[in-house]
């Protein structure tokens, strides 16, 4: 810390002279000082420099493991969530021609807005494109599931409150 002195003159209400305060300001933004405390009698100045921002903390990044080691994980291939219900007993039900509709998130089906609410589309009605026939909920948001073709509901493929994969088929319209 230093002491600095002015030859302006200095007033009772103007202890340390705004020339004097000029002055200062430029010597500290010309040199390295950080910190400078001016006593006059009873007044002090005290100038303190901002810190500049630091960059934050870079994290150390985990090595990565040499090949050679055992692995953690069981070898077993990965099975997906969805699997296709069992065939029922007996011949296998034919798929209607059509288009089908596939669910374009992972998600909870609902075919209806409320559980007190008839479905928005039965099996045997007619749709046109944009048409609301479902609902998937996914990560609590209600998502609204619309035709995306024309045409006459053939199959549901999938019950109400059932989950759903991406790209599960959820119904079959066929067209008109």
């Amino acid at each position: 810390m230093s002491d600095v002195t002015s030859d302006h003159p200095v007033t009772s209400s103007d202890v340390f002279g705004l020339d004097a305060v000029r002055e200062v300001l430029r010597l500290i933004h010309e040199t390295d000082i950080s910190e400078l405390l001016i006593e006059r009698g009873d007044a002090k100045l005290h100038v303190k420099r901002g810190v500049p921002p630091q960059p934050s903390p870079s994290f150390p990044v985990a090595p990565i493991l040499p090949t050679s080691l055992p692995s953690p994980l069981p070898s077993a291939p990965v099975q997906p969530m969805f699997q296709p219900a069992p065939a029922p007993e007996g011949p296998p039900a034919e798929m209607p021609a059509g288009h089908t509709v596939l669910a374009p998130m992972v998600g909870t089906f609902y075919a209806a807005p409320s559980p007190k609410d008839p479905p928005f589309v039965q099996e045997g009605d007619e749709v046109r494109v944009g048409d609301s026939i479902g609902i998937i909920e996914a990560m609590k948001m209600m998502n609204e599931i619309e035709a995306d073709a024309a045409g006459r509901i053939a199959r549901i493929l999938v019950k109400n409150g059932q989950p759903v994969e991406y790209g599960q088929p959820l119904m079959v319209i066929e067209p008109l």
